[in-house]
């Protein structure tokens, strides 16, 4: 007779891949602070605050649905909901009532933060370029590409790639 899965040994992590499991956790740790302080300091928000406004810049008439930006940013709605009236408070984002759902509420980027972004994109971008991309050879952000894009696709299947229009 055969165990049940829930029986069975674990497959442990093997040393190596304990190593590079945890190097993982401190690297993505480290440039997450590293650029949530670069935000701070040179824009007045946390990274997360610039991802909203990078998403909603990127969507159609830079507006989405609170819960689809909740979907896309990773957050919880409340977390959503938190981040967004700070943002309103800063006149970057306002809300507006869906017409064809009472209760659904989208998310709009302001002009005003549109300008932020744009202000901010060149210092961010140098804070990402500094911390990851200036540290590896070409055919090592190749490979890293090639391997967070897999990892991506077995977490999240069918996600399309981003574009940054608000740069333009």
């Amino acid at each position: 007779m055969k165990a049940s899965p829930s029986a069975e040994e674990p497959q442990w992590l093997t040393a190596e891949e304990q190593r590079v499991w945890r190097s993982y956790l401190h690297a993505t740790t480290l440039l997450e602070d590293h650029l949530d302080r670069q935000l701070q300091r040179d824009a007045g928000m946390p990274h997360i605050y610039y991802g909203l406004l990078v998403g909603l810049a990127e969507a159609p008439q830079r507006r989405l649905r609170m819960t689809e930006l909740a979907m896309k940013s990773k957050i919880t709605r409340s977390r959503l909901s938190h981040a967004i009236a700070r943002l309103e408070k800063n006149g970057w984002v306002r809300r507006e009532d869906c017409p064809s759902d009472k209760r659904g509420q989208f998310a709009v980027l302001t002009d005003a933060g549109l300008e932020v972004l744009r202000r901010n994109a060149p210092g961010h971008v140098a804070a990402v370029r500094q911390a990851l991309f200036d540290r590896l050879t070409p055919e090592q952000q190749k490979t890293l590409g090639e391997i967070m894009q897999i990892v991506a696709e077995g977490l999240q299947p069918n996600e399309a790639g981003a574009d940054l229009p608000w740069l333009r």
